[in-house]
């Protein structure tokens, strides 16, 4: 919508169950004669996949080729908001270190559960080219825009947020309690490798109705078709663990007559 906002046309990339791996055939496809950017979120919502060096080195490439010949670079945004959050003892690595021309926008509410907050940064590489002029009309666009700034009590507290974070540990013993569990009763389960999501295919085709179905039984997830994943659900790991109990007693229970709806 905020794309769509500035008149110019957004292109998905679709990424296809279960390694969401990025097809750079149809990147190069998608990639236009206007085509000003590239946004690439890693660690991904809602697979919860993390991207290794291959992966990030072809985006990059691609990228490069695309960007021979023009007066701009296609430049790379990339959403890196859960980027400490990582499991299996997995290390993250930016888009940044492979291609210069990358905006990498990060922020605390992930890390923190404070999306309320919108406290974050863009960072540019000093490997890009012509970086004091983008960053000079960044700060430019903050100034006019005003509401970018983060109230003066955050910004003091910054410093000290850029040491804190959730409890990696919780999630994942969540995450594997999830991956245990509903496989027992027939779901399929996409095991992540970062965020705090974790996808379940729905035991119909109607993911939304299946939602439905939970909401009714006090269980919330959020219906694959909103990321533009039909057929799945998505269940967030920040719940308690009482929570995350009691939505695997529904869920079974609703697996045991998904065949009448």
């Amino acid at each position: 919508m905020m794309i769509a906002a500035t008149g110019a046309t957004p292109r998905p990339l679709m990424l296809a169950p279960p390694r969401f791996e990025p097809d750079l055939d149809q990147l190069r496809a998608a990639i236009g004669p206007r085509t000003r950017a590239l946004i690439f979120n890693h660690p991904h919502n809602p697979s919860g996949r993390v991207y290794g060096a291959q992966t990030l080195a072809g985006i990059a490439e691609v990228l490069r080729e695309a960007s021979a010949g023009r007066e701009r670079p296609v430049y790379a945004i990339a959403d890196e908001a859960y980027r400490r959050i990582l499991f299996d003892g997995r290390r993250f690595e930016s888009l940044t270190t492979h291609y210069p021309d990358t905006l990498a926008i990060y922020t605390y509410g992930k890390t923190l559960l404070a999306p309320g907050q919108r406290l974050g940064y863009i960072a540019l590489p000093p490997t890009m080219e012509g970086r004091a002029a983008l960053r000079e009309d960044l700060e430019t666009a903050q100034l006019a825009l005003g509401f970018l700034f983060p109230n003066a009590l955050m910004q003091r507290a910054t410093a000290d947020l850029e040491r804190q974070c959730i409890d990696l540990s919780a999630l994942q013993a969540r995450r594997d309690r999830v991956a245990r569990e509903l496989p027992t009763h027939g779901y399929e389960v996409i095991v992540p490798e970062g965020t705090f999501y974790t996808l379940v295919r729905a035991p119909q085709d109607d993911d939304a109705a299946f939602a439905t179905r939970l909401r009714q039984r006090g269980t919330h997830v959020l219906p694959g078709r909103v990321c533009e994943l039909p057929g799945w659900l998505r269940l967030s790991l920040t719940a308690s663990d009482a929570m995350i109990e009691r939505a695997g007693a529904d869920f079974t229970a609703l697996e045991a007559v998904s065949d009448r709806f």
